[in-house]
């Protein structure tokens, strides 16, 4: 495949605002001039609530099964990466090394780690939005719906701490999720033009004046 993309994550906590944060991001982006898709995890709903459901009881079974979705639509993902400028996916393999990870042994973790790359494509940039258990759960309350299996405090709890240990140890950016979307679109934009060079090759110099 010949990548022309950049594939960037966003991750975080049930809550956190990922959903809400990925259109206005890729519309900034593209008043740059550049190709946006975007992309939402897991690709198949039904897996992916069989997946979630598993977890609470068999965090490895969770995790290989939402490993099986990344791999079944890894095609469209690598189709994607090669007709845009960015690809923009609202969860990534991180997800399942943060949710389900954060529940495994030490030894599984390792190789839940040695399958990610095989299963899909790896993210180049990781923005996390970085919101506390509890105001995630304020949120995801005043949506109005059941709360899914994974949307426990003491879950979130654990996948937060996991997720900040990700962080650092793969330099993401990490935003503080409460500030508002403009803001917070405007700080990511900035960050992804002046570090990613394929981006910043798109960015658009003063208007000329008219006479």
């Amino acid at each position: 495949m010949k990548r022309r993309a950049v594939l960037v994550a966003l991750e975080g906590i049930d809550g956190a605002g990922k959903t809400t944060l990925i259109r206005p991001l890729a519309a900034a982006l593209r008043r740059r001039g550049l190709r946006v898709i975007l992309r939402r995890e897991p690709t198949d709903p039904a897996l992916g609530q069989l997946a979630q459901r598993t977890s609470v009881r068999d965090p490895w079974s969770g995790a290989v099964y939402f490993m099986l979705d990344r791999f079944l639509a890894r095609p469209a993902l690598e189709h994607d990466l090669g007709r845009a400028d960015v690809v923009i996916t609202d969860r990534s393999v991180y997800s399942t090394l943060a949710y389900q990870g954060s529940a495994l042994p030490t030894a599984a973790l390792r190789r839940l780690e040695e399958l990610a790359p095989r299963a899909t494509v790896v993210p180049d940039r990781v923005i996390l939005l970085d919101l506390s258990p509890k105001d995630a759960l304020r949120r995801l309350g005043r949506r109005g719906r059941i709360r899914g299996p994974l949307e426990r405090r003491r879950t979130l709890t654990r996948v937060a701490r996991r997720y900040r240990r990700l962080a650092r140890q793969g330099r993401w950016r990490v935003v503080a999720a409460g500030r508002p979307t403009r803001e917070l679109v405007a700080s990511i934009v900035a960050d992804l033009v002046e570090t990613i060079p394929p981006l910043s090759a798109h960015r658009r110099g003063p208007r000329r004046q008219r006479t």
